[in-house]
């Protein structure tokens, strides 16, 4: 008796601790027509060093049901400059916009980079780039 109220202790444990890791991926909604959902729609570069990469990613899925067509993106000043995708990004698939921040530049910065493009509802979208260079170290 023992016996089978500890296996049936061990299954019941198991099977919870199974299905606690079980990771479960949030559900985008379709939309008609073009779509564009951001995985992060702000960039944070934290603290920097001086002429660090600057280079970063934003990364998006075309949640529609036609193909998304961006046709211009546009840094908010010459210290940023944004990459478009020269292709149509198909429904379901995943599309990034790069971006590069000038850190020559010392201090703290936030800057955007306007996104135009064809999806439904929302023809420009505005992401953020934020973070903090620092100075060269002081040479002894």
């Amino acid at each position: 008796m023992k016996k089978i109220i500890l296996i049936a202790m061990l299954a019941v444990v198991g099977i919870t601790a199974s299905n606690a890791q079980t990771t479960k991926k949030a559900k985008v909604a379709k939309v008609e027509g073009a779509g564009m959902v951001f995985e992060n729609e702000t960039i944070d570069y934290g603290t920097i060093a001086h002429n660090a990469d600057g280079n970063r990613q934003f990364v998006f899925v075309n949640n529609g049901t036609k193909p998304l067509i961006i046709t211009n993106t546009q840094g908010s000043c010459g210290c940023t400059v944004p990459t478009t995708p020269k292709e149509p990004i198909a429904p379901g698939a995943k599309g990034i916009i790069g971006v590069k921040y000038a850190t020559d530049r010392v201090g703290a910065f936030t800057k955007t980079v306007t996104v135009t493009s064809n999806a439904e509802g929302q023809p420009t979208k505005v992401l953020t780039i934020k973070g903090t260079v620092l100075p060269d170290p002081v040479k002894s």
